[in-house]
């Protein structure tokens, strides 16, 4: 079965940096798009970012220039490099991806940004 598993989220003060990570199993990682998203107390799961098999990437407008979406297909990977961390981007982070008209989603990982 699919499976992502999260990780690298933790305690931040405004602008420093976190690096999150999605490993995937029970797919054949490399042909796959793959997403994250977040939710924040009390807010609708928003897009973060996405990156496609080929690695073409696209960002919400919010993240980009500071957000960092990467994968490496040998660990069955995806990465979330964020930079200059905001408040408002405290939430928790879950990584996804959609087999054969499924949407799977990890367990999450909370990023929480405050001094």
């Amino acid at each position: 079965q699919v499976q992502l598993v999260e990780s690298g989220g933790g305690l931040v003060q405004p602008g420093g940096s976190l690096r999150l990570s999605c490993r995937a199993s029970g797919i054949i990682f490399s042909v796959y798009a793959m997403a994250w998203y977040r939710q924040a107390p009390g807010k609708t799961r928003e897009f973060v970012a996405r990156i496609t098999s080929g690695g073409s990437t696209n960002y919400a407008a919010s993240v980009k220039g500071r957000f960092t979406i990467s994968r490496d297909n040998a660990k069955n990977t995806v990465y979330l490099q964020m930079n200059s961390l905001k408040p408002e981007d405290t939430a928790v982070y879950y990584c996804t991806v959609s087999v054969v008209g499924r949407d799977y989603w990890g367990q999450g990982t909370q990023v929480t940004v405050s001094s």
